[in-house]
């Protein structure tokens, strides 16, 4: 997976990853859902040192997590508003990339001890689940 590549949809702004994501997570909460717009995110978490951009410069919307009580940085494109990455104060030496943003999304494979999945979902061949109010978390 080292080697990864993303950008925006107007493709204003693009980024590159040098080494490998250190896990990848995929989570159905309110939050990853309204900051996606989508059902999930998919999110590939690497180190900064790892993270450049390549293309442009991503604006930032702050978002304090009701869960850490932490700052999150949503970073996306000035023009089409495409969410690219996010930063944490939590862990500021990692970088969450928006799965959707990679250019060669397949390569990404995901930790099923960091993946939580709405009851409505199929899980993933192999993983064991169990429900906790409604969303369904790898064991």
């Amino acid at each position: 997976m080292a080697g990864l590549t993303g950008r925006c949809l107007c493709e204003a702004v693009a980024y590159g990853l040098t080494g490998k994501p250190a896990r990848t997570t995929i989570c159905c909460c309110r939050f990853c859902q309204r900051a996606t717009g989508g059902a999930q995110l998919i999110l590939p978490v690497a180190p900064m040192s790892d993270f450049h951009l390549t293309r442009g410069g991503a604006a930032s919307y702050t978002h304090v997590s009701e869960g850490s009580g932490k700052a999150v940085h949503l970073h996306f494109c000035r023009d089409c508003g495409t969410r690219l990455y996010m930063t944490y104060a939590r862990w500021p030496d990692m970088v969450g990339l928006f799965g959707g943003t990679l250019d060669n999304p397949t390569v990404v494979r995901f930790d099923p001890t960091t993946t939580k999945q709405m009851g409505w979902m199929a899980p993933a061949p192999g993983v064991a689940m169990r429900h906790t109010a409604g969303v369904r978390i790898c064991n």
